[in-house]
């Protein structure tokens, strides 16, 4: 193959390489970083042209024109696997919905469920064999393409060009249309100072951490609270196996604390599947051999992280119930964000040989109206289950870390109002009393 040759060939304007898709069409658009706005913006001045076109994306941060220029859904339908700030905004407007998954289980979903005619993915530059880089977004992203009919590569030159455990590349002779144009600047997500509660919490969670454990934290303030101040522990030879990779190992590396030594699966080598963050975590990640992205269904697999031995996974919640259900996605019936990979690290960490898992609140939390109220509830009146009852592990407030494994419903309401905020534990109690699971010789 005269690889130039075929490259110009395939080069199109995005305008041209959307002509493909047509009414009743799946359109997939990737995750995070691998969102194609230049195809997206061509795609939505198709408006009128179509209906019913259908796309899927994952943890995109926006504008997405598609969704925004259609406020009637009649010509385009968007749709999430798990909500960025952005998609959580459209899904309050009425223009995003949400679809249910586990993280290691998207690529089969792709596999053996769903219909992709059309996926458009933004890549790095081809390189000289004709390898497109799938950069931050590899996680889900080849998986999608090969069950693609038709792939669009939009050339994205920011983007910064990963190091791969598989999975991390596309070749040009799996694409079929290649778009180019000037991007904006990668978007700068996270990176705002912890609050005093954040490091409360954390508080609790460090002592329990061990040298050499490997780390997997997830999306949100206070897994990042979290690893900043591991970053400023007496710790040493700390691991990465996470889904998602932020600035917050940027800051464990930076302190000598990140070297992936001691890890038992990869060592030497972090391993993630996705990645998003500001500009200090891209610079980190362009071209550097001690991080190895690999897609999700091998990264989240829950066989594969319990047969990491000291596997820590750190994760925010938004409520718990005195049964010790969890809800990591929903306000009520709102969606916040989405399932993600809470369950399958809570599941590999807690089979790991010296494993930990822990899923982080503030004890309450400010509505709306003004009105404060606990983030411990007697029990759940529409709130999205994200982690059952069955499964959860640690579970940590400002108040304290408990440990609901093996534990009794009695037990349990017990050891979580213990971490409630006081102003809230007496009505927990008889909330608890009348549900049956409180015994008076519990500790007050």
């Amino acid at each position: 193959m005269d690889i130039q040759a075929e490259y110009k060939r395939k080069l199109c304007s995005a305008d041209d390489a959307v002509r493909c898709v047509k009414s009743g069409d799946w359109v997939d658009y990737t995750v995070a970083l691998g969102f194609p706005p230049l195809l997206d913006a061509a795609l939505a001045r198709r408006k009128e042209e179509l209906t019913d076109v259908k796309i899927r994306g994952n943890l995109i941060f926006g504008p997405i024109q598609t969704a925004e220029c259609d406020p009637e859904r009649e010509h385009f339908i968007y749709n999430t696997w798990h909500c960025s700030d952005y998609e959580r905004k459209l899904c309050d407007r009425g223009l995003c919905n949400y679809i249910p998954m586990v993280f290691h289980n998207v690529v089969p979903y792709y596999q053996h469920f769903l219909t992709v005619n059309v996926v458009m993915v933004s890549v790095t530059p081809m390189d000289r064999h004709g390898y497109f880089n799938l950069s931050c977004s590899t996680g889900t992203t080849k998986g999608i393409i090969q069950q693609a009919d038709i792939v669009i590569a939009e050339v994205n030159e920011n983007l910064p060009r990963v190091c791969g455990g598989f999975g991390e590349c596309v070749h040009l002779s799996e694409v079929d249309y290649v778009v180019e144009g000037e991007h904006e600047p990668l978007p700068q997500v996270g990176g705002e100072a912890p609050t005093e509660i954040d490091r409360a919490i954390a508080s609790h969670i460090v002592p329990l951490i061990a040298d050499g454990a490997t780390l997997q934290l997830g999306i949100g303030g206070m897994p990042t609270c979290v690893g900043r101040m591991l970053a400023e522990s007496d710790l040493k030879d700390l691991g990465m196996h996470t889904e998602l990779c932020s600035d917050a190992y940027v800051d464990l590396y930076n302190a000598g604390k990140l070297t992936n030594r001691r890890k038992t699966l990869f060592p030497g080598k972090g391993v993630v599947g996705v990645a998003f963050g500001t500009n200090k975590l891209y610079d980190w990640l362009d071209d550097n051999p001690g991080i190895a992205f690999c897609p999700l269904d091998f990264v989240n697999d829950p066989a594969v992280i319990g047969g990491i031995d000291n596997m820590v996974s750190i994760n925010g919640c938004i409520s718990v119930d005195l049964f010790g259900q969890v809800s990591s996605e929903s306000s009520g019936m709102r969606q916040i964000s989405g399932t993600g990979g809470q369950l399958d690290f809570l599941l590999g960490a807690s089979t790991s040989k010296g494993g930990k898992a822990f899923l982080c609140l503030p004890s309450v939390h400010v509505a709306r109206d003004g009105s404060r109220h606990s983030n411990i509830v007697p029990h759940f009146s529409g709130e999205i289950i994200t982690s059952p009852r069955s499964q959860v592990y640690y579970i940590v407030t400002e108040y304290g870390a408990i440990n609901l494994e093996g534990r009794t419903t009695w037990e349990r309401a017990e050891m979580l109002i213990s971490i409630a905020h006081p102003d809230y534990r007496d009505q927990l109690i008889r909330e608890a009393e009348e549900q049956k699971i409180w015994r008076r010789s519990n500790r007050r």
